[in-house]
């Protein structure tokens, strides 16, 4: 079985449209959606594309989810900063009861036996938690108790955006990236399982991807150009210094 791991698309409908292009071309055989689907420019229109696919698919809630449903509900998130909240609403706005239900109903993990991989764990952030950050560089001791409880071979994860591949203890942690807003190289950012592991770097037309993102009225598109992300050596140190706090 080959797998599709694509995590923080945070409604980017063309980054979405152009690495499930490729994802075809592989011919997987099943597609995990790792969290933050909708917080973003186009959340209704990139989980309706999501919904229809003709492969099957595997989703999982984010911290993204968690917050954008809470402030549907008229909760108030604890772990978001306050200016956030209104673009938060937006989204809920933007999600029809359906599209509601169906993220209600998402796990917060899911394992799966991949051919080369053996037992593989899927999760937004940590196997504990949909928030908590760790980066490349936080130290192995601060994360084997979190990675090796599980007794998975491979943990996939995703939440800081940025991908990378490294051992923790026994266990191959992969984080897929963000295939909507990484940080680093423009573009998409996704991993192709099975029978090794693959971190995958997908083009597509940013200058159109801004236009249409325009057009949306989303309340947060100076903190979303897809076509200057945030740096990757500057968000290292901004995620390492908030790492598993």
């Amino acid at each position: 079985m080959r797998v599709a791991a694509l995590y923080d698309i945070h409604g980017n409908v063309p980054a979405l449209e152009a690495v499930l292009a490729e994802a075809r071309r592989e011919g997987v055989d099943r597609i995990v959606v790792g969290g933050d689907v909708v917080p973003g420019p186009m959340p209704r229109e990139t989980l309706a594309a999501l919904l229809d696919l003709d492969v099957a698919v595997t989703f999982l809630y984010g911290n993204g989810e968690t917050d954008v449903l809470a402030l549907g509900r008229g909760e108030t998130p604890s772990r978001v900063p306050e200016r956030y909240h209104g673009l938060l609403r937006w989204v809920a706005g933007k999600l029809p009861p359906g599209q509601v239900a169906a993220i209600e109903s998402w796990p917060a993990t899911a394992r799966l036996e991949i051919d080369g991989l053996g037992g593989v764990l899927f999760c937004h952030a940590t196997p504990r938690d949909d928030h908590e950050i760790f980066t490349c560089m936080t130290p192995q001791e601060r994360l084997r108790p979190i990675f090796e409880a599980p007794g998975a071979a491979v943990v996939v994860c995703g939440h800081t955006h940025m991908a990378f591949d490294r051992a923790v203890g026994a266990v191959r942690v992969v984080n897929a990236g963000s295939v909507g807003m990484p940080f680093g190289e423009p573009g998409a950012n996704w991993a192709l399982l099975g029978p090794g592991v693959e971190l995958r770097h997908t083009s597509y037309d940013l200058e159109a991807a801004a236009r249409r993102f325009r057009d949306t009225g989303f309340p947060g598109l100076a903190e979303f150009d897809v076509r200057r992300p945030r740096p990757a050596s500057e968000m290292l140190g901004i995620l390492e210094a908030a790492a598993l706090r």
